[in-house]
This record gives C-alpha cells, sequence and structure tokens, in this order.
C-alpha cells in the first residue's frame, strides 16, 4: 500500500506545482500593460482641445486645418502597418520576436480602425462626404511635404558637393578648355575658274595685221571646255562652263594640263 501511496503523492506534487505556476503567469501576463506600438497622437489631442474651447470659439477654418493633419497623421500609420506587419508575422513564426511586440502591433491597428472611423465622422460635420475624400485630400498633402523636403535639401546637398569635389571639377574644366581644338574657320567650296593660255593656232592674222574672226568650220569644233559646238545653220548651242572639273583635273596634273590640251587642239586642226 506504501509503495503505491508515494508515486500518486508525487505525481500530485509536480501537476499541482505546474497547475499553481500556469495561473500565477497567466495572471502577470494579463495585469502588465502592454508597450503601444505608436507615440501619443498629439494630432488628435490638438483637434479635441480646439473643439472643446468655448470662449472664445475656434474659427471653422482652424478646426479644419487640425482635422486634415489629424488624418495626415493616420495616413503615416496605415501606411507604417503595412509594411511592419508583414515582416513580425515572418519573424514571430521565426521566434525572432516575442508575442508581445505583435500583440502591440494588432492592438494599434484596431485603435487606428477606430480612429479612422472618428476622424470621417468628424469631417462630415463639417462638410457632407468629406468623410469620403478627407484621408485622399490627407495623402497628397504627405506626397507634397516629401517632395518639398527633398528641395529644400538640394541647395545643401550642392554646397556639400562643391566643397568636396569643386576644385577637381574646375581643374577638370580648365584642362578641357586647354584640349579643346581651335575652330577652323569655314573655307568656301567655290572652285574658281582656270584661265588657260591661247595657242598659236587658235587665232589667225589677216593679210593686213589684223586678227580675223575665228572659223566656226575649225576653230568652232571644240570649245574651251572640250565640247562640241553645233553647225552653223543651227541655233548656236550655249556653252557650258565646268570650272569644277577644270579645277580638280589642273590639280590632278599641275604641270602638262595646258601643254596636253594645246597639243590635242593643235592635231585636231591639222586633220581638217
Amino acid at each position: 500500500m506504501a509503495s503505491i501511496l508515494i508515486p500518486l503523492l508525487y505525481l500530485f506534487c509536480i501537476f499541482g506545482g505546474l497547475w499553481v505556476f500556469s495561473g500565477w503567469y497567466k495572471r502577470r501576463i494579463a495585469s502588465k500593460e502592454v508597450e503601444p506600438y505608436f507615440p501619443r497622437h498629439k494630432e488628435r489631442d490638438i483637434y479635441i482641445t480646439l473643439l472643446g474651447r468655448t470662449d472664445p470659439p475656434t474659427p471653422e477654418h482652424l478646426l479644419k486645418a487640425a482635422l486634415v493633419r489629424r488624418a495626415m497623421t493616420d495616413v503615416q500609420r496605415i501606411l507604417r502597418i503595412r509594411e511592419d506587419k508583414p515582416a513580425l508575422q515572418q519573424l514571430l513564426q521565426k521566434g525572432s520576436i516575442g508575442d508581445d511586440l505583435f500583440t502591440s502591433l494588432t492592438a494599434a491597428e484596431k485603435e487606428l480602425e477606430a480612429e479612422i472611423l472618428e476622424v470621417a465622422a468628424e469631417a462630415n460635420t463639417f462638410v457632407e462626404g468629406w468623410g469620403q475624400i478627407i484621408f485622399q485630400t490627407a495623402t497628397e498633402m504627405l506626397h507634397n511635404e516629401k517632395i518639398r523636403a527633398v528641395l529644400e535639401q538640394v541647395p545643401v546637398l550642392r554646397l556639400e558637393t562643391e566643397k568636396k569635389y569643386g576644385m577637381k571639377r574646375s581643374a577638370a574644366s580648365k584642362s578641357l578648355a586647354a584640349a579643346a581644338p581651335a575652330v577652323v574657320p569655314a573655307t568656301s567650296t567655290t572652285p574658281t575658274p582656270v584661265n588657260l593660255p591661247l595657242t598659236p593656232g587658235s587665232a589667225s592674222k589677216s593679210s593686213n595685221g589684223s586678227l580675223s574672226p575665228p572659223n566656226t568650220a575649225t576653230d568652232g569644233a571644240f570649245s574651251s571646255d572640250g565640247e562640241s559646238v553645233g553647225s552653223p545653220t543651227s541655233p548656236r548651242t550655249p556653252k557650258v562652263s565646268r570650272p569644277l572639273a577644270i579645277v580638280l583635273m589642273s590639280q590632278k596634273f599641275p604641270a602638262d594640263f595646258a601643254s596636253c590640251f594645246s597639243s590635242l587642239r593643235s592635231r585636231s586642226l591639222l586633220k581638217r
């Protein structure tokens, strides 16, 4: 009989101690205050203070501005919860954080839902239907403040950059200016005509010593640019000068061009 009572007494002591410890731990957790996830809502307190003033009463435009500022803070907290909640859930599943942090996040989310409903109701008291668009207005104002903050930082960042890289940038600009090639003036591409020397057979003298008119049958066979000219009975074809071709050929054969042209013309006259 004694051998049976000893194990039963042992089990009773173990389970009794566990039951007492669990009850004490639960009471301690219940009495412990959960640390809030967000700090105190100052904009809400300011709006309630302004709303409660009666002597003198707060102007309506000031109350609207305070309500919009309160909605802007609510929008910031909504975005913060959307970003933090998935990460906290993953960390809680891995055991990296305790339950108290996630519990505070859940409590803040519920409080924020009630805050949104209250702000929408307060907005409808000023203008009917304003509660549906007040958070959109608050979101646009938040974006505007972010952009303005970035633009205000531009002069400061510019000064810091100039202090850090100003000397190097000026030296580099001077070196680039020195290495830049000189501007070459634009030259005219219009070719200049070349006056060819007259050959002995190009003009014949008359018996009295005066120059005779050129023979159209012989001398007019070739023009100055090597083109054939029509017969006297037909209307005279206008001469087309090609100074560009002459210039190019003279540049290619600078020494023998005039002599070659004269010899060809004299041969043609002899054949006729």
